[in-house]
């Protein structure tokens, strides 16, 4: 089947793509607005984009009405975001941060979370997290609906049991994440884990000739 995209329909676009880029890692993204309130929403147009320097993106669309969302207006006020990443114990409460609540009403409260302070940045962290991004604001680019956020990592926080500190190792088969599927509620557990060796050339030539 072939799909001529800039002949559909933006929502079937949206569908097709979201369902052939599977599994998504998601991105609890944590702001502040004007008076002070925390807002938590879930992303899963997100992924890490490089180290050097270390920038994260993610796409925050826009309110069904064309109206600005709370986390892309709470990061163009301030500058600064956290991303929290998802295990499956806090699918639930991720869930319910995805309902869209009124422009100033926090999520936080709804999902009975808990709060930490970031080291730099103003930004709270959601402290159940497995692992946190604190991130100030590189710049946002808009191409045409499509909006991305690219963010420059400024600290990142590991539960220590996830973590080698002396070999900068993360244990991440054992985090637990979840990831985005298709459709409105589809999500995957990333217990599935396993290696493949990667080869240098003389290696895969060894193979190859053998």
């Amino acid at each position: 089947m072939e799909f001529d995209l800039q002949e559909l329909a933006p929502r079937n676009r949206y569908k097709l793509l979201t369902g052939v880029v599977v599994p998504r890692p998601i991105a609890w993204v944590t702001t502040l607005d004007e008076n002070g309130v925390v807002n938590a929403a879930p992303f899963s147009f997100f992924n890490v984009m490089g180290s050097d320097p270390p920038i994260v993106a993610f796409g925050p669309s826009w309110r069904p009405d064309g109206a600005n969302k709370d986390t892309p207006h709470n990061i163009r006020l301030t500058g600064e975001f956290v991303i929290n990443l998802v295990d499956e114990n806090l699918a639930a409460q991720m869930n319910i941060c995805a309902t869209d609540f009124p422009a100033g009403e926090s999520e936080i409260e709804a999902a009975k979370l808990e709060l930490a302070p970031s080291i730099r940045v103003k930004v709270p962290r959601i402290a159940a997290s497995p692992a946190q991004l604190e991130c100030r604001e590189h710049s946002s680019i808009e191409i045409g609906k499509t909006r991305i956020v690219l963010g420059e990592v400024l600290h990142l926080r590991i539960r220590d049991d996830l973590v080698n500190s002396e070999k900068f190792y993360v244990a991440g088969e054992k985090m637990n994440l979840i990831g985005r599927m298709h459709g409105p509620g589809g999500y995957t557990r990333t217990r599935d884990y396993f290696e493949i060796p990667r080869l240098n050339y003389d290696e895969w030539k060894a193979q190859h000739d053998a």
